[in-house]
């Protein structure tokens, strides 16, 4: 079984690298589709800010299949509605669903407990145990797969995009990082922004090293492009600080005098909250530059942190920051958050409750539940974005992660109720 196992492996790894980038995926599905005799295959990408998944095709334009094209490319678009999709992905498990035709089984495509979409295949008999188990096995290849070849063309990135961006909305996107979700042996963490109707400069942003958690969310002032200019000059002076081996306030005074300096006139500034967890101790300094102070629950309950008050980035250029620490422990959620999160209608949203309300979601859930709960307070349209960053910490960081095809299923949400 082993060698069958490594054997198609490497013919999947094969026909992805032969294939273009374009059709990498589906050359993998196909590979796997004649080796378990499915009736069909498909990868379909998940849409997250679109509460969606997205099935990709290819089709002649004189094709009259329904969806969003790009010349011979179509997008369907397939919203979450509770059902076995949804829970699929929500549960990181493997489902089978019995069809009048055929079996029909869903796989996550997840990497680090990052969403990427899901696998579908329709088989003629209802699958065995260790045909699940290698069906999930190769949707985690999968997410590799796409995670490669979506360096190389702008198809996956299209088929995702089921709301068009603006120009601004193009800047910002750049600024995010790769993916929203990440999960180490001792944290989980997520971010989500819901952009305003006119883009209003957010972002979070993170990276991990060896022993340490590098974090930041920003807000740049502003709508629209001059905004994500804005944005641009802040995180690029973050990054670009945190790799030279820069401390948390080294950063921020150095990001405070290059936005400063290259928006002289403006008057434009950044307000800022930038992190750095020990993953060793729990240990996390925090550095608070005008911004929306974060919010830290632990057993149930939510409080205000209370740092040291800072200038915004760029508003004073001989600013000097100051930073305070807490020490986590296993089971606290730290939370950060944007004030497009608490302006205006989304006020009336009790913040505090509702993140004491989901502790049990994983934070990639629970960022697309508070944002919802955002969108419903205040209507489709924000007036300027709504970001959340939330980091769960495990502690335990020598150990090894208990993944399954991509996830801690520990970790995961439970199934919405049916």
């Amino acid at each position: 079984m082993e060698s069958s196992r490594g054997w198609l492996m490497a013919e999947m790894l094969d026909a992805a690298e032969n294939a273009s980038p374009v059709d990498a995926v589906e050359a993998v599905t196909r590979e796997l589709g004649a080796a378990l005799g499915a009736r069909s295959v498909a990868f379909l990408i998940a849409d997250l800010s679109g509460r969606a998944l997205v099935r990709l095709a290819h089709a002649p334009p004189g094709d009259p299949g329904a969806g969003r094209r790009d010349g011979d490319e179509v997008a369907r678009v397939l919203p979450f509605d509770g059902g076995p999709v949804e829970q699929a992905l929500r549960t990181q498990t493997v489902r089978v669903v019995a069809q009048p035709d055929g079996w029909t089984v869903l796989a996550p495509v997840t990497d680090r407990g990052e969403v990427i979409g899901l696998l579908e295949m329709i088989l003629p008999a209802e699958p065995a145990e260790r045909a699940l188990e290698e069906i999930a096995r190769t949707a985690h290849l999968l997410a590799f797969v796409v995670i490669a070849n979506r360096r190389h063309t702008d198809l996956f990135e299209w088929g995702q995009r089921t709301t068009p961006f603006t120009l601004s909305g193009e800047i910002q996107r750049r600024l995010l990082p790769s993916a929203f979700t990440c999960e180490g042996s001792s944290f989980t963490l997520s971010g989500w922004l819901e952009p305003a109707a006119s883009i209003g400069g957010d972002t979070f942003d993170y990276s991990v090293a060896r022993d340490v958690l590098h974090f930041s969310v920003t807000d740049a002032m502003g709508h629209g492009v001059a905004s994500a200019l804005t944005a641009t000059l802040g995180v690029g002076s973050l990054r670009n600080n945190r790799r030279r081996g820069a401390e948390l306030v080294e950063q921020a005074d150095a990001a405070n005098a290059d936005v400063a300096a290259h928006s002289a006139g403006s008057g434009s500034f950044i307000t800022a909250v930038i992190g750095r967890l020990d993953l060793r101790t729990g240990v996390c300094a925090l550095l608070n530059a005008g911004h929306v102070p974060p919010l830290l629950v632990r057993d149930g309950e939510t409080r205000v942190l209370a740092l040291p008050a800072n200038f915004p980035l760029g508003m004073f250029d001989d600013e000097d920051y100051r930073s305070a620490e807490i020490t986590l422990r296993p089971g606290d959620r730290l939370v950060v958050v944007t004030d497009g999160m608490r302006e205006r209608n989304a006020a009336s949203l009790d913040l505090p409750a509702m993140l004491g309300s989901i502790t049990d979601l994983h934070p990639r859930e629970a960022v697309r539940a508070l944002a919802d709960a955002v969108l419903e307070v205040s209507g489709p349209a924000l007036a300027d974005d709504a970001t959340l960053f939330i980091v769960d910490w495990h502690g335990g960081h020598g150990d090894e992660r208990r993944s399954c095809a991509g996830a801690d299923q520990a970790r995961a949400s439970s199934a919405l109720p049916g």
